[in-house]
Order: structure tokens, then sequence, then C-alpha cells
């Protein structure tokens, strides 16, 4: 029994949303592990990422940086520094995006805060800190980027499980990115999906205070 039907809510009645929408973004949602064969193209990353920025993200600071893995060699280099479980899934996606946490985001104040540029300097010397909000902030721009993955009818696999340090000493040399998520994108190949596994209860994982 689902927690929907649990709680005797009405989730379509309350949303804004419609139903075909929410099963899109939530109810539907799956990680894909195979993929097809069907390319992802330029127009589709830029709108994913049109859709991702989007996302609200403390200040303003989006510190969420995207690399396209694109060719085979680069594939090759990056499912070197994964688990071996994970390499077949990377190397064979339509597109694959590292995702990367910039510890200097605050360096784009101007940009993101521009009724406050000045703020900037508050983080100049505070790098542990911009490194948790970085990290923080880019975590919750992932999750923008699957419902945006999803909105484009694709699928995405996000995966740990990798060297991070072997990865941003080969990629993200000479920058203050750190990766924290590999995200396989694309349509779904064949996968052998389960039934839905159930999830905590609201008096489970909510509490009022």
């Amino acid at each position: 029994m689902s927690t929907e039907a649990q709680l005797n809510v009405d989730v379509d009645a309350e949303s804004i949303l419609d139903p075909t929408t929410l099963d899109t973004l939530f109810r539907e949602a799956r990680t894909a592990n195979t993929f097809s064969d069907e390319p992802v193209d330029d127009s589709t990353l830029e709108a994913i990422y049109e859709l991702t920025k989007m996302g609200p993200t403390m200040m303003n600071n989006q510190p969420l940086r995207i690399t396209w893995v694109r060719t085979a060699e680069a594939r090759e280099r990056l499912a070197a520094h994964m688990l071996e479980g994970n390499r077949a899934k990377t190397i064979t996606a339509p597109m694959v995006a590292l995702l990367s946490a910039d510890a200097n985001w605050h360096e784009h104040f101007e940009t993101f805060f521009p009724h406050a540029p000045e703020r900037k300097a508050q983080f100049d010397a505070i790098e542990g800190l911009r490194t948790q909000m970085a990290l923080n902030n880019a975590h919750l721009q992932a999750g923008y980027m699957i419902m945006a993955i999803r909105a484009m009818g694709l699928h995405a696999g996000p995966m740990g499980g990798f060297d991070a340090a072997g990865i941003d000493a080969e990629f993200n040399a000479g920058t203050a990115n750190k990766s924290f998520l590999i995200m396989n994108i694309g349509k779904p190949g064949t996968n052998p999906w389960f039934d839905r596994l159930p999830r905590l209860d609201f008096d489970v994982a909510t509490s009022s205070i």
C-alpha cells in the first residue's frame, strides 16, 4: 500500500501540477542502469541546464559545475576512477555529466548577487565554509538537474562510487571544483525495473515542534 493511500491524501487534488507531470517528475522516476543508443543533442543539454539553474540556492550562489564527458577517450579516463561495477554504465551511456561543486563560487558575486557584490569579500578568507556551502548547494542543484532531465523525457543514472581525488586531479586540475556525482543521461534501455521499493511514511520521516 502506498504512503498516499495510508494517509488518505489525494496528491493530485493538492497539487497545482497535472497527474501526468507528477508521474514524470516523481512517481515514475527510476534510476536507469542501461540506456538506448539514441543520442542526447546539445540543445537538450542546454535545456537541462536552463531549468537546473533556476532552482533556489543559498544567496543564489549556483556552485554546480557540469563537465559533459563526450568522447570515448574521456569516458575511459573517467571510468578508470570508478568502481568496476559502475564503469560499463558510464562508458555506454549516451551522455555523461561529471558534477562538481566550485569552492570559489564567490568569485561570481557580481553576476549572481548584483545588488550586493561587495559581499564577496566576506568569503575570500574562509575557504572551509565556502567549500561546505558549495557542496550543500551543488547537491541541491543535482536534484534539480534530475528533475530537468526527467522534464526532457530522459532518464538519469546518478552514481557515486568513484575516486573523487583522482577525478579532480585529472578533470578539475587548476580549478576549485570538487567532484561529487556522475550522472548518466539518456533514453532508457532494457532495465530490470523492480516493483518500487517502499518509502518511509510521513510520520516516520517528519515531525513537528
